[in-house]
Protein backbone atom coordinates (compact mmCIF):
# COMPACT_ATOMS: atom_id res chain seq x y z
CA UNK A 1 0.00 0.00 0.00
CA UNK A 2 3.08 2.34 0.20
CA UNK A 3 2.19 5.08 2.41
CA UNK A 4 -0.94 3.88 3.48
CA UNK A 5 -1.05 1.67 7.03
CA UNK A 6 -3.07 -0.07 9.18
CA UNK A 7 -3.39 -0.41 13.31
CA UNK A 8 -5.23 -2.90 14.73
CA UNK A 9 -5.56 -0.65 18.02
CA UNK A 10 -5.47 3.12 18.04
CA UNK A 11 -3.07 4.64 20.12
CA UNK A 12 -4.36 6.45 23.29
CA UNK A 13 -2.77 9.34 22.52
CA UNK A 14 -2.31 11.32 19.34
CA UNK A 15 1.14 10.17 17.50
CA UNK A 16 3.79 12.95 16.27
CA UNK A 17 2.18 14.92 13.58
CA UNK A 18 3.01 16.61 9.95
CA UNK A 19 2.15 20.38 8.68
CA UNK A 20 -1.22 19.83 7.06
CA UNK A 21 -1.33 20.14 3.65
CA UNK A 22 -3.48 23.04 2.04
CA UNK A 23 -4.91 23.60 -1.73
CA UNK A 24 -2.72 25.10 -3.81
CA UNK A 25 -2.81 28.87 -4.66
CA UNK A 26 -4.76 28.48 -8.05
CA UNK A 27 -3.90 31.24 -10.82
CA UNK A 28 -5.93 33.71 -12.04
CA UNK A 29 -8.84 32.67 -14.44
CA UNK A 30 -7.92 34.01 -18.60
CA UNK A 31 -11.10 32.89 -19.46
CA UNK A 32 -14.99 32.71 -19.05
CA UNK A 33 -15.63 29.03 -17.04
CA UNK A 34 -18.87 27.01 -18.80
CA UNK A 35 -22.29 27.05 -17.22
CA UNK A 36 -23.12 30.50 -15.23
CA UNK A 37 -21.43 32.58 -12.21
CA UNK A 38 -23.73 33.48 -9.41
CA UNK A 39 -22.04 36.39 -7.42
CA UNK A 40 -21.25 35.55 -3.65
CA UNK A 41 -19.91 37.83 -1.43
CA UNK A 42 -16.84 36.49 0.91
CA UNK A 43 -14.37 33.24 0.38
CA UNK A 44 -16.05 30.23 1.20
CA UNK A 45 -15.52 27.29 3.55
CA UNK A 46 -18.42 25.06 2.94
CA UNK A 47 -21.14 24.10 0.76
CA UNK A 48 -24.23 21.49 0.88
CA UNK A 49 -26.83 21.62 -1.32
CA UNK A 50 -30.41 20.70 0.24
CA UNK A 51 -32.50 18.52 -1.97
CA UNK A 52 -35.87 19.89 0.11
CA UNK A 53 -35.65 23.04 -0.91
CA UNK A 54 -33.57 23.36 -4.12
CA UNK A 55 -30.82 25.31 -2.14
CA UNK A 56 -27.22 25.64 -2.06
CA UNK A 57 -26.09 26.99 1.30
CA UNK A 58 -22.48 28.17 1.67
CA UNK A 59 -20.43 28.92 4.66
CA UNK A 60 -18.40 32.13 4.62
CA UNK A 61 -16.58 34.23 7.11
CA UNK A 62 -18.74 37.52 7.99
CA UNK A 63 -17.46 40.87 9.50
CA UNK A 64 -15.58 40.67 13.02
CA UNK A 65 -16.05 37.54 14.60
CA UNK A 66 -19.54 36.14 12.59
CA UNK A 67 -19.96 33.76 9.59
CA UNK A 68 -22.52 33.56 7.13
CA UNK A 69 -24.56 31.57 5.67
CA UNK A 70 -25.39 32.34 2.52
CA UNK A 71 -28.86 30.42 0.24
CA UNK A 72 -28.19 30.36 -3.11
CA UNK A 73 -31.91 29.33 -4.66
CA UNK A 74 -32.52 28.39 -8.36
CA UNK A 75 -33.26 31.59 -9.16
CA UNK A 76 -33.32 35.16 -7.37
CA UNK A 77 -30.47 36.87 -5.40
CA UNK A 78 -28.63 35.14 -2.69
CA UNK A 79 -29.73 35.43 0.60
CA UNK A 80 -26.97 35.57 2.85
CA UNK A 81 -28.34 35.42 7.01
CA UNK A 82 -25.48 36.54 9.27
CA UNK A 83 -24.66 34.23 12.71
CA UNK A 84 -23.93 34.84 16.03
CA UNK A 85 -20.79 33.86 15.91
CA UNK A 86 -17.99 32.18 14.11
CA UNK A 87 -18.71 28.93 12.13
CA UNK A 88 -16.65 26.09 11.52
CA UNK A 89 -17.91 23.74 9.16
CA UNK A 90 -21.45 22.43 8.03
CA UNK A 91 -23.19 19.19 7.25
CA UNK A 92 -26.83 18.64 5.74
CA UNK A 93 -29.20 15.62 5.46
CA UNK A 94 -31.16 17.10 2.53
CA UNK A 95 -34.03 17.20 4.64
CA UNK A 96 -34.36 21.60 5.02
CA UNK A 97 -31.55 22.32 7.94
CA UNK A 98 -28.01 22.46 7.76
CA UNK A 99 -25.97 22.21 11.15
CA UNK A 100 -22.62 24.20 12.02
CA UNK A 101 -20.33 23.47 14.37
CA UNK A 102 -19.60 26.35 16.21
CA UNK A 103 -17.85 27.11 20.23
CA UNK A 104 -19.55 25.67 22.66
CA UNK A 105 -22.04 23.36 20.14
CA UNK A 106 -23.48 24.10 16.61
CA UNK A 107 -26.27 26.48 14.33
CA UNK A 108 -29.20 25.01 13.04
CA UNK A 109 -30.29 26.99 10.34
CA UNK A 110 -34.02 26.30 8.49
CA UNK A 111 -32.89 26.95 5.30
CA UNK A 112 -37.01 27.77 3.88
CA UNK A 113 -37.48 30.06 7.15
CA UNK A 114 -34.07 31.61 7.40
CA UNK A 115 -34.02 31.24 10.37
CA UNK A 116 -31.17 30.02 13.15
CA UNK A 117 -30.80 28.36 16.29
CA UNK A 118 -27.55 27.73 18.47
CA UNK A 119 -27.86 25.06 20.44
CA UNK A 120 -24.91 24.33 23.32
CA UNK A 121 -23.52 21.21 24.33
CA UNK A 122 -24.46 20.63 27.74
CA UNK A 123 -20.93 20.87 29.46
CA UNK A 124 -18.66 21.83 26.63
CA UNK A 125 -19.09 25.91 26.71
CA UNK A 126 -15.18 26.54 26.10
CA UNK A 127 -14.39 23.91 23.28
CA UNK A 128 -13.50 24.56 19.97
CA UNK A 129 -16.05 22.34 17.60
CA UNK A 130 -14.11 22.56 13.94
CA UNK A 131 -16.28 19.16 12.47
CA UNK A 132 -19.77 17.58 12.22
CA UNK A 133 -22.04 15.37 10.56
CA UNK A 134 -25.08 13.96 11.38
CA UNK A 135 -25.58 10.02 11.16
CA UNK A 136 -28.90 8.24 9.82
CA UNK A 137 -30.15 8.26 12.94
CA UNK A 138 -30.28 11.92 12.98
CA UNK A 139 -27.22 12.12 16.10
CA UNK A 140 -24.69 14.22 15.39
CA UNK A 141 -20.70 14.05 15.87
CA UNK A 142 -18.88 16.84 16.22
CA UNK A 143 -15.05 17.10 16.47
CA UNK A 144 -12.85 19.74 18.23
CA UNK A 145 -9.58 21.58 17.77
CA UNK A 146 -7.99 19.45 20.62
CA UNK A 147 -8.56 16.30 18.78
CA UNK A 148 -11.77 15.03 20.26
CA UNK A 149 -14.85 13.45 18.92
CA UNK A 150 -18.18 13.85 20.63
CA UNK A 151 -21.28 11.49 19.55
CA UNK A 152 -24.62 13.48 21.19
CA UNK A 153 -27.30 11.55 22.44
CA UNK A 154 -29.55 14.24 21.89
CA UNK A 155 -29.67 17.60 20.73
CA UNK A 156 -27.47 18.44 23.85
CA UNK A 157 -26.13 15.73 25.33
CA UNK A 158 -22.82 14.16 24.98
CA UNK A 159 -23.27 10.25 24.68
CA UNK A 160 -19.51 9.24 23.92
CA UNK A 161 -16.31 11.24 24.08
CA UNK A 162 -13.23 9.77 22.01
CA UNK A 163 -10.00 11.63 22.44
CA UNK A 164 -7.35 10.02 19.83
CA UNK A 165 -6.30 12.53 17.26
CA UNK A 166 -3.90 15.89 17.25
CA UNK A 167 -7.22 17.95 15.65
CA UNK A 168 -10.28 16.91 13.95
CA UNK A 169 -10.58 18.55 10.74
CA UNK A 170 -13.36 16.88 9.01
CA UNK A 171 -16.46 13.88 9.86
CA UNK A 172 -18.46 12.12 7.37
CA UNK A 173 -20.66 9.24 7.92
CA UNK A 174 -22.66 6.08 6.14
CA UNK A 175 -25.15 4.94 7.46
CA UNK A 176 -24.63 5.47 11.57
CA UNK A 177 -20.81 5.15 10.77
CA UNK A 178 -18.92 8.51 11.38
CA UNK A 179 -15.31 8.58 9.51
CA UNK A 180 -12.87 11.37 10.93
CA UNK A 181 -10.31 12.87 9.03
CA UNK A 182 -7.21 14.30 11.25
CA UNK A 183 -4.34 16.35 8.70
CA UNK A 184 -2.04 16.51 10.64
CA UNK A 185 -1.87 12.53 10.76
CA UNK A 186 -2.90 12.16 7.64
CA UNK A 187 -5.38 9.43 8.76
CA UNK A 188 -8.80 8.33 8.47
CA UNK A 189 -10.35 6.30 11.49
CA UNK A 190 -13.86 5.09 11.85
CA UNK A 191 -16.03 4.74 14.87
CA UNK A 192 -18.55 2.33 16.29
CA UNK A 193 -21.91 3.57 16.30
CA UNK A 194 -21.29 3.82 19.88
CA UNK A 195 -19.30 5.99 19.45
CA UNK A 196 -16.14 4.33 20.51
CA UNK A 197 -13.10 4.15 18.18
CA UNK A 198 -13.44 1.12 16.29
CA UNK A 199 -10.21 -1.05 15.17
CA UNK A 200 -9.45 0.27 11.85
CA UNK A 201 -7.26 3.47 11.53
CA UNK A 202 -5.81 3.81 8.62
CA UNK A 203 -2.96 6.05 7.20
CA UNK A 204 -4.12 8.56 4.44
CA UNK A 205 -1.24 9.03 1.71
CA UNK A 206 1.15 12.38 2.15
CA UNK A 207 -1.41 14.65 3.19
CA UNK A 208 -5.12 14.09 3.17
CA UNK A 209 -7.22 17.36 3.51
CA UNK A 210 -10.53 16.69 2.31
CA UNK A 211 -13.05 13.79 2.64
CA UNK A 212 -16.59 13.42 1.09
CA UNK A 213 -18.99 10.52 1.41
CA UNK A 214 -21.06 9.61 -1.66
CA UNK A 215 -24.48 8.34 -2.23
CA UNK A 216 -22.81 4.49 -3.12
CA UNK A 217 -21.55 4.00 0.81
CA UNK A 218 -17.73 4.80 0.27
CA UNK A 219 -15.63 7.41 1.45
CA UNK A 220 -13.59 9.91 -0.76
CA UNK A 221 -10.69 11.47 0.64
CA UNK A 222 -8.31 14.01 -1.39
CA UNK A 223 -4.58 13.58 -1.05
CA UNK A 224 -3.45 16.90 -1.95
CA UNK A 225 0.34 16.27 -1.12
CA UNK A 226 0.36 13.46 -2.22
CA UNK A 227 -1.48 14.01 -5.72
CA UNK A 228 -4.35 10.72 -5.29
CA UNK A 229 -7.72 10.66 -4.54
CA UNK A 230 -8.38 7.77 -2.58
CA UNK A 231 -11.49 5.76 -1.91
CA UNK A 232 -12.37 3.71 1.15
CA UNK A 233 -15.24 0.93 2.09
CA UNK A 234 -16.23 1.57 5.96
CA UNK A 235 -17.74 -1.62 6.81
CA UNK A 236 -14.91 -2.58 7.47
CA UNK A 237 -12.51 0.59 7.12
CA UNK A 238 -10.32 -0.38 3.88
CA UNK A 239 -9.14 1.33 1.17
CA UNK A 240 -10.60 0.25 -2.03
CA UNK A 241 -8.80 2.33 -4.94
CA UNK A 242 -6.25 4.87 -5.27
CA UNK A 243 -5.59 6.71 -8.39
CA UNK A 244 -3.31 9.56 -9.21
CA UNK A 245 -4.40 13.09 -9.72
CA UNK A 246 -2.03 15.90 -10.29
CA UNK A 247 -2.20 19.92 -9.37
CA UNK A 248 -3.57 19.38 -5.57
CA UNK A 249 -6.42 17.74 -5.45
CA UNK A 250 -8.78 19.16 -2.98
CA UNK A 251 -12.59 19.83 -2.75
CA UNK A 252 -14.36 16.68 -3.25
CA UNK A 253 -18.35 15.85 -4.50
CA UNK A 254 -20.38 12.15 -5.50
CA UNK A 255 -23.45 12.23 -7.70
CA UNK A 256 -26.02 9.53 -7.10
CA UNK A 257 -27.72 10.07 -10.33
CA UNK A 258 -26.98 8.26 -13.54
CA UNK A 259 -24.03 9.35 -14.11
CA UNK A 260 -22.90 8.63 -10.87
CA UNK A 261 -19.24 10.34 -11.18
CA UNK A 262 -17.20 11.36 -8.58
CA UNK A 263 -15.65 14.70 -8.82
CA UNK A 264 -12.75 16.48 -7.79
CA UNK A 265 -11.18 20.10 -8.19
CA UNK A 266 -7.60 20.47 -9.02
CA UNK A 267 -6.70 23.91 -7.78
CA UNK A 268 -3.60 24.31 -8.90
CA UNK A 269 -5.35 24.59 -12.65
CA UNK A 270 -9.08 25.62 -11.78
CA UNK A 271 -10.37 22.32 -12.77
CA UNK A 272 -12.72 19.72 -11.96
CA UNK A 273 -12.53 16.58 -13.17
CA UNK A 274 -15.70 13.74 -13.25
CA UNK A 275 -14.36 10.08 -12.71
CA UNK A 276 -15.84 7.02 -12.79
CA UNK A 277 -15.33 4.65 -10.20
CA UNK A 278 -17.41 1.65 -11.69
CA UNK A 279 -14.91 -0.74 -13.28
CA UNK A 280 -12.42 -0.77 -10.18
CA UNK A 281 -10.39 2.30 -11.13
CA UNK A 282 -11.37 5.62 -11.65
CA UNK A 283 -11.54 6.59 -15.35
CA UNK A 284 -11.54 10.41 -16.30
CA UNK A 285 -15.16 11.13 -18.13
CA UNK A 286 -15.11 14.35 -18.35
CA UNK A 287 -13.83 17.89 -17.07
CA UNK A 288 -14.38 21.42 -17.09
CA UNK A 289 -12.59 24.96 -16.27
CA UNK A 290 -13.56 26.59 -13.43
CA UNK A 291 -14.10 29.50 -11.36
CA UNK A 292 -11.05 30.89 -9.13
CA UNK A 293 -9.73 28.61 -6.11
CA UNK A 294 -12.53 25.86 -6.81
CA UNK A 295 -11.89 24.39 -3.08
CA UNK A 296 -15.46 23.36 -2.48
CA UNK A 297 -17.71 21.06 -4.85
CA UNK A 298 -21.36 20.28 -4.15
CA UNK A 299 -23.73 17.90 -5.99
CA UNK A 300 -28.05 17.82 -7.33
CA UNK A 301 -28.87 14.63 -7.96
CA UNK A 302 -31.97 15.72 -9.39
CA UNK A 303 -31.71 18.37 -11.75
CA UNK A 304 -27.70 16.92 -12.38
CA UNK A 305 -25.87 20.41 -11.53
CA UNK A 306 -22.60 20.59 -10.37
CA UNK A 307 -21.73 23.34 -7.98
CA UNK A 308 -18.23 24.67 -7.89
CA UNK A 309 -17.72 27.24 -5.12
CA UNK A 310 -14.50 29.31 -5.36
CA UNK A 311 -12.49 29.95 -2.33
CA UNK A 312 -11.11 33.05 -3.29
CA UNK A 313 -14.53 35.15 -3.58
CA UNK A 314 -14.69 34.81 -7.17
CA UNK A 315 -18.63 33.17 -6.89
CA UNK A 316 -20.78 29.66 -7.39
CA UNK A 317 -19.90 28.16 -10.99
CA UNK A 318 -23.27 26.67 -11.53
CA UNK A 319 -22.96 23.80 -14.35
CA UNK A 320 -26.09 21.93 -15.37
CA UNK A 321 -26.30 17.96 -16.82
CA UNK A 322 -23.00 18.07 -15.45
CA UNK A 323 -21.32 14.72 -16.71
CA UNK A 324 -24.46 13.87 -19.01
CA UNK A 325 -23.35 12.51 -22.48
CA UNK A 326 -23.75 15.50 -24.89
Amino acid sequence: MGSVGCSSNPVDTPPPTIDPARAAVSPPVTAAPPGTVRPLAGQAQAAVFDKATGSLVVLTPGAGDRSVATVVAATGAAAPVELDGAATSMAGAGDGEVFMSTRGGYFRFDIASRTVSRIGVEGQDGVDFTALARRADGRLVLGSADGAVYTLASDTAVGARLKIFARVDSIVTQGNTAVVLDRGQTSVTSLNADGTASEHALRAGRGATTMAADPAGRVLVADTRGGELLVYGVDPLILRQRFPVRDSPYGLAAAGNATGLVWVAQTATNTVVGYDLATGIPVEKVRYRTVQQPNTLAFDDASGTLYVVSGSGAGVQVITSAGAAK
